[in-house]
């Protein structure tokens, strides 16, 4: 049977939402006639977030899991949902009741009335932390918004409506959840929109992120940036670096060499400039070889996309 919608949601610890959060899906689908599947991730609960997904199965036949052997991340989670997803839209929301499932017919609409090939949500109104949360969030926006050219206020957001080509034509990992949208683009996905949504205060639990994903996703803005441009072709980044550097080193080293011949009183060990030159020309040797051996992985890299799965619901019956 084709579906109108996917609706993924990985969950970490959170057995005190999902009934609300599934039931609340539930009713806002029901009212628009949408035909979909809910594609729980638990990530490696501690708690009995999984068994509410089991009982939640039985209760709703939408409702899907998938539950990992160990808590691996968000973006493995994603990766698997996506993998699962047979909706003609697929969304994406936090399983915290922070997202409101309200949004849905807004940002279903957006893509298959609009036509748009992603829409992130905006929480343009924020009810965390301003100190803690908020105002990195603004700057860490606004870094990305300058580096990849992408004009979206929250990147970051969980709440996102996608093409079901767009999740089946990028790969998330590691923790590149984060630039979802970045990935799209690199992956020719041009139409790319925003929607304000509404952002709803904490009703359970605590949240799972710290300082320390501001400085995680900076170096991701970094390595998915140099992945899309050259994770094909890492010679034309390696090669010119090294070309540039050896032909500094050599031209300096050849000038203090001529130096040397026309003025027999020079002494060309004793000038600091002969270390520098010969130094640039070990690191163009030294980039080469990175390039060569980044060649060699990139035509040898086994799957990085294997996740241990410990139960399955709701696919038995297909």
């Amino acid at each position: 049977m084709k579906l109108d919608l996917s609706i993924v949601i990985p969950l970490y610890n959170e057995e005190e939402s999902l009934p609300e959060l599934v039931t609340w899906i539930e009713r806002v689908c029901t009212e628009h006639s949408y035909t979909r599947e809910i594609i729980m991730i638990d990530d490696g609960s501690t708690d009995g977030s999984w068994g509410v997904v089991q009982q939640l199965s039985k209760q709703f036949s939408s409702v899907k899991g998938i539950k990992f052997q160990r808590n691996y991340g968000k973006s493995p989670a994603l990766y698997e949902g996506f993998k699962a997803a047979m909706g003609e839209v697929v969304i994406t929301m936090d399983a915290d009741l922070q997202d409101s499932p309200d949004e849905i017919p807004g940002l279903y609409n957006m893509i298959v009335t609009d036509g748009f090939d992603l829409v992130s949500g905006w929480k343009k109104v924020r009810y965390d932390n301003a100190v803690t949360k908020n105002l990195p969030s603004k700057l860490y926006n606004g870094v990305n918004r300058y580096m990849t050219g992408i004009k979206l206020h929250d990147m970051n957001c969980g709440l996102k409506s996608y093409k079901r080509k767009v999740i089946k034509s990028i790969e998330v990992y590691g923790e590149m959840h984060r630039f979802i949208p970045v990935l799209a683009k690199y992956a020719g996905f041009r139409k790319i929109g925003e929607k304000v949504v509404q952002h709803r205060a904490r009703k359970y639990g605590t949240s799972k992120f710290g300082w320390e994903r501001f400085v995680n996703g900076f170096l991701d803005l970094l390595s998915i940036q140099f992945v899309s441009r050259f994770g094909k072709k890492p010679m034309h980044l390696f090669g010119a670096l090294g070309s540039f550097t050896f032909l500094t080193g050599f031209i300096c080293t050849l000038w203090l060499v001529v130096d040397k011949i026309r003025s027999t009183n020079a002494s060309l060990t004793n000038k600091p400039a002969f270390y520098m030159a010969l130094t640039a020309m070990m690191m163009g040797t030294f980039f080469f070889l990175t390039g060569f051996v980044a060649e060699l992985v990139v035509r040898n890299a086994p799957d990085r996309n294997l996740y241990l799965t410990e139960e399955r619901l709701g696919w038995e019956e297909q």
